[in-house]
C-alpha cells in the first residue's frame, strides 16, 4: 500500500537509512518524515560525557565527573559485507571533510591506516599469541562444517538452540583460539543462538583465513556517531525532515477490523521525557510508521572514575512499545527473549580519557602495534567458566587518535569492555559490574603487566597513568548482546509483516533473509526495503547481497585454513 508521508519511531542508523531511500528513490520530499526519538545516537555512538550525562537513561543517575568523552560501544566495518551501509554513506556528505561522501571519508581514512592487528590474543606467561593456530580438533570442524553447508531452508533445525547446546559434546570448542577470537570480535557468548552463530558463519566465513590479524576490518576516520550519524542527520535536516527530540512512544492505537489480523496504526501516545506531558497524534491513511523495534543501548547507563554504573532494571522504550503490539496481534514475534534474559545480553563497558599519551604508548611497546589497528583480547590463566575452561577477561580498542573532533592533540581515548560482566577481575575482587572506573583501569593495567615483556613493567608506571587521567567512564549496557539472544526465527516480526497496511518494523531485532544482526548492515538493509515498499520502488533496486558462503573458492580457503 503505498504512501506519501512517514513517521519514524527511534532515531537509529535504520530510520535514517529509511528516510533516506524514501527522498532519493521515493522522491518524497523531507517534510513528510518526521522523527519521534529519544535521542539520535542509537547504537552508533560516541559523545562528549557531558552530552551523555544529559541523555535519557542517565538523567536519574547524575554523573560526578562529566570530563571527557564515552562510546558505549563500537562496532568494525566491513566493505565486502557492509555493502548496503557504503551505498546509504555514498548518499550523503561527509560531515568533516569537504568534498567527500560519508562513504569516500572512511574509505579514504581507512587506505591510509590499514588494519592489521599483531595482539590479537594475549596471556600472562606467554605473551602475544599466535592466533594463526586456530586450534581446531576434528569434532570442532565437524560441527562448524554442518553450519556452513546447512541451507538457509534448514535453518529452522536450529530453533531455541544455543551455542552452548550445539556445541554440547564437544567442549573443546570453547578452548580454541578460534571461539576466543569469534566471541570477542562479534560478542557471541555461550548462550547465544546457534541459528544467528550459522549466519556469521556463512556471511562471515572469509574471516576464517584472517580473523587473527583482522586485515577485513574497516573503520571510520572518526567514532561512529560523527563519521556514520552525523551525515544523516545533518543531510536529512537539510532537506527538510522533522526531529522530535525526547519523545518515547509509548502506545499505538490500532484501527479495529472483523478479523482482528490487519494491522494498522491510527495513532500514537507520545511521552515528553523532559515536560513528562503525554500527546496524541494520528496517523492518517496516507501516512507510514517506521518502528525500530529494539535497542541494544536502551536502559543502558553511565558511571564515572569514582562510581560505578548503576544496574537499571528498566525493560526499554522500543522493546516496551514492540511487547504492546505484541499484545494486539499474533505474528510480531516475542521481546521477552531478547529483553528478559539479562543472563545472556548483559556487558559492560568503559571509555577512558587521559591528558597526555603515556598509557597509549605502553600498550604500543606491549603489543608492538600502533594505535587503531587493534582488538586485543587478555585470556585468563586459570579456568573462570562454568564448564572449569578459561576464557577472556576483557578486551580493549585503542583507537586511532584522535577518536572526537574536539579532541584535544595531547589526549588519549580508548575503549574496552567485559562481556560476561558478572565475573570478577583478576586485581580487582568484584564483579565488573560493580567496578568504578578507576577500578576498570586497574584491571587493565593489572592484565597488561602479564603480559608486559619489558625492561620495565607497566606496573611501576601506574601511579602516572592515574594522574593522566581526565575520566574512565564506565557503562552497563543490560542488551548489548540482546540481539544475539537464544531464539527461534518466528521471534523476531518481518520487516512488513503480513496484513500490515501501513506499519514497518527496522532495525536488528527483525527477520530478515541471510542477513546477520549486530551489523550496519542488517539495519541498514532493513530501513531501505520498509522504504521501498511504501514508496512503491521495484525490490530489484534493491542493493545486491554477495553470498561468499556459495563462493567455492572461499570455501576452499576456509577449509584449508580449519586444518592449519
Amino acid at each position: 500500500m503505498l504512501k506519501n508521508k512517514a513517521v519514524m519511531i527511534g532515531g537509529g542508523i535504520a530510520n535514517m537509512a529509511a528516510a533516506v531511500y524514501l527522498i532519493q528513490e521515493g522522491h518524497w520530499k523531507g517534510d513528510d518524515i518526521t522523527f519521534y526519538a529519544l535521542d539520535l545516537h542509537g547504537s552508533n555512538d560516541g559523545a562528549a560525557a557531558s552530552v551523555a550525562a544529559e541523555q535519557y537513561w542517565n538523567r536519574n543517575h547524575p554523573m560526578e565527573n562529566t570530563k571527557g568523552y564515552v562510546a558505549r560501544g563500537g562496532r568494525m566495518l566491513n566493505y565486502r559485507t557492509y555493502v548496503d551501509l557504503m551505498d546509504l554513506l555514498d548518499r550523503v556528505p561527509s560531515v568533516t571533510e569537504k568534498g567527500m561522501t560519508a562513504a569516500e571519508d572512511t574509505r579514504d581514512f581507512d587506505s591510509k591506516h590499514r588494519t592489521y592487528d599483531k595482539a590479537r590474543l594475549m596471556q600472562g606467561g606467554k605473551g602475544i599469541i599466535d592466533g594463526h593456530k586456530l586450534g581446531l580438533n576434528n569434532l570442532d570442524r565437524l560441527l562448524l562444517t554442518r553450519l556452513v553447508m546447512m541451507p538457509d531452508d534448514k535453518e529452522e533445525e536450529l530453533d531455541n538452540v544455543s551455542i552452548a547446546e550445539y556445541f554440547k559434546d564437544d567442549p573443546h570448542m570453547f578452548q580454541t583460539n578460534f571461539w576466543y577470537m569469534w566471541e570477542t570480535t562479534f560478542a557471541f557468548r555461550v548462550e547465544s543462538s546457534a541459528q544467528e552463530l550459522r549466519r556469521y558463519m556463512h556471511q562471515m566465513i572469509y574471516e576464517f583465513t584472517q580473523i587473527e590479524h583482522l586485515v577485513g576490518v574497516n573503520r571510520t576516520r572518526y567514532n561512529q556517531f560523527e563519521s556514520i550519524m552525523l551525515p544523516l542527520i545533518e543531510y536529512l535536516k537539510d532537506k527538510g525532515c522533522h526531529f522530535i527530540m525526547n519523545s518515547r512512544v509509548t502506545a499505538f492505537d490500532f484501527k479495529e477490523t472483523p478479523m482482528q489480523d490487519e494491522i494498522t496504526v491510527t495513532g500514537l501516545k507520545i511521552l515528553d521525557t523532559k515536560t513528562n506531558e503525554e500527546k496524541h497524534v494520528e496517523i492518517d491513511d496516507k501516512t507510514a510508521v517506521f518502528f525500530t523495534n529494539g535497542s541494544i543501548t536502551d536502559s543502558a547507563t553511565l558511571g564515572d572514575f569514582n562510581t560505578p554504573a548503576p544496574e537499571n532494571m528498566d525493560y526499554g522504550a522500543a522493546s516496551s512499545l514492540w511487547k504492546q503490539a505484541t499484545e494486539h496481534f499474533y505474528n510480531l514475534g516475542n521481546p521477552d527473549k531478547f529483553f528478559a534474559d539479562r543472563n545472556a545480553s548483559e556487558w559492560v563497558s568503559f571509555t577512558l580519557t587521559t591528558k597526555d599519551h603515556l598509557l597509549l604508548n605502553e600498550i604500543t611497546r606491549i603489543t608492538t602495534q600502533l594505535p587503531g589497528n587493534a582488538l586485543n583480547s587478555f585470556l585468563s590463566t586459570t579456568p573462570i567458566t562454568p564448564l572449569g575452561q578459561e576464557d577472556v577477561n576483557m578486551s580493549i580498542v585503542v583507537h586511532h587518535q584522535p577518536h572526537f573532533t574536539t579532541q584535544k592533540p595531547n589526549e588519549t581515548v580508548l575503549w574496552g569492555y567485559f562481556l560476561y560482566p558478572r565475573r570478577h577481575g583478576e586485581f580487582v575482587d568484584k564483579p565488573y559490574i560493580k567496578m568504578t572506573g578507576k577500578e576498570m583501569l586497574q584491571e587493565l593495567i593489572g592484565q597488561l603487566s602479564k603480559v608486559d615483556p619489558g625492561p620495565v613493567n607497566i606496573k611501576e608506571k601506574e601511579k602516572e597513568i592515574m594522574e593522566s587521567v581526565i575520566n574512565c567512564i564506565p557503562v552497563y549496557m543490560p542488551y548489548a548482546s540482546a540481539l544475539f539472544n537464544n531464539r527461534a526465527k518466528t521471534d523476531r516480526p518481518e520487516i512488513i509483516p503480513e496484513h500490515s497496511t501501513n506499519l514497518a518494523f527496522t532495525g536488528e531485532f527483525v527477520e530478515q533473509p541471510y542477513q546477520m544482526v549486530f551489523t550496519e548492515q542488517s539495519a541498514v538493509r532493513s530501513g531501505e526495503i520498509a522504504a521501498f515498499h511504501f514508496a512503491g520502488v521495484p525490490a530489484e533496486r534493491l542493493v545486491k547481497t554477495p553470498r561468499y558462503d556459495k563462493d567455492p573458492r572461499v570455501l576452499l580457503r576456509a577449509t584449508k585454513r580449519m586444518f592449519e
